[in-house]
């Protein structure tokens, strides 16, 4: 009886182990480390995209003016002040002339004596002309009673000789009229020089715009070319984006444009690509649209941040998959494809994408073949994989 009891307990025993045994394998291969790899996969399927760019940009104004002297000085006076609305032609700052009106002063009066200097000599002119036509008739009369004898040769000579010394008088006056106006035209050059000097002392707006910066006082003394004031023309407003080279390709002008600004964020602008910078930053990788908007909203105004998105025309159809499911092995872009209930590492090449996550595969995947978008861990060529419908923490 003892030993049929003792057998009895052992094979109970026995049989608790091999059960623990059983229960402790069955956790190890369904949750532990040598669990399978639960997944996520989806088909890839055939369709087009509506790709799109998206970048931050600045508004910044594209007709802005840096109002200065054209030669250093003292700045005289401000007109105007930051946020003030001017017009063309409108006097904005001037600079100190400093001796700019005693030196036209000056200049006036030496043009009053260079026309009083250009009077006389013309008065001279006509008196040397007058002294020559009386010159040269008595020089024929003597000329005339020579030839009969009744002069002698060298009272005619002395005649002649008078008539020449006439003639060139005339010329000398002549000299000096052409002297007196060449002076005259100088000293009036040089009054619209100084006119221009004593003009450019007046910084005047260019076009219709908004004083933006004021960058000296009265007093300050600026260098030629140093702005004074800032001005821009508020209709020029518009959005330098900057684009990730890598996804740029089919940046063109005229793309339309989705603006978002930050001053506004539930409002959506509409706008188009005005123009595409032929620089790129090497730093940042990074191409330059500028985006001019449609309609300007009010209050609008420089250094405000953008979200902008453009559109691209549709892509033709091809094999698509989501962005996750894009692995990178060494050098090679790929996919993880299900194949008889196991991953394979399948290499792509891949075209646009899309701002939903969806990306072209042009080669290496067929439509309806199974890839892997989430696992819960790294897997290799050969894991073990469970498929599920989500992941903990993943997308659905």
């Amino acid at each position: 009886m003892n030993i049929s009891s003792n057998a009895s307990r052992r094979l109970g025993l026995g049989l608790l182990g091999v059960l623990l045994i059983a229960a402790l394998a069955y956790v190890v291969m369904r949750s532990g480390p040598l669990a399978p790899t639960r997944v996520t996969v989806t088909q890839a399927r055939v369709g087009s995209l509506s790709p799109s760019l998206f970048g931050i940009g600045t508004v910044e104004a594209r007709r802005a003016y840096l109002i200065g002297p054209t030669a250093a000085g003292r700045v005289g006076k401000v007109l105007v002040d930051v946020g003030d609305t001017v017009r063309a032609g409108q006097l904005l700052a001037e600079m100190d002339p400093v001796d700019l009106d005693e030196r036209a002063a000056a200049l006036d009066a030496s043009a009053a004596r260079a026309a009083s200097v250009v009077a006389a000599a013309q008065a001279q002119r006509r008196d040397a002309l007058a002294r020559s036509e009386l010159a040269a008739i008595t020089a024929r009369r003597y000329v005339e009673l020579g030839e009969q004898k009744f002069m002698s040769a060298g009272a005619v000579e002395a005649k002649q000789q008078e008539q020449a010394s006439a003639a060139a008088a005339v010329a000398a006056a002549d000299a000096n009229v052409a002297a007196a106006r060449q002076d005259s035209q100088r000293l009036a050059a040089e009054r619209a020089g100084l006119r221009q000097q004593r003009d450019n002392v007046r910084l005047l707006a260019p076009a219709d715009g908004v004083v933006i910066s004021r960058d000296a006082e009265a007093g300050s003394t600026v260098v030629a070319g140093q702005a004074v004031l800032r001005v821009i023309e508020p209709a020029s407003l518009w959005i330098r984006v900057r684009l990730d080279q890598g996804r740029s390709a089919g940046l063109v002008a005229g793309l339309p444009a989705s603006i978002v600004l930050r001053s506004n964020p539930s409002a959506r602008l509409t706008g188009k690509v005005a123009r595409v910078e032929a620089t790129s930053d090497s730093i940042t990788e990074e191409r330059v649209a500028l985006v001019s908007l449609d309609t300007l909203p009010r209050g609008l105004s420089t250094g405000e941040l953008a979200e902008v998105t453009l559109a691209l025309p549709d892509t033709p159809a091809a094999v698509l998959v989501p962005n996750p499911a894009l692995q990178r092995q060494a050098d090679r872009v790929g996919v993880w494809r299900v194949d008889g209930g196991k991953p394979r590492f399948a290499a792509v090449r891949i075209g646009q994408a899309s701002l939903e996550g969806q990306v072209q595969v042009l080669e290496g995947l067929q439509a309806g073949d199974e890839v892997v978008v989430y696992s819960e861990r790294a897997i290799t060529a050969g894991s073990r994989i469970k498929v599920v419908d989500q992941l903990a923490g993943s997308a659905p």
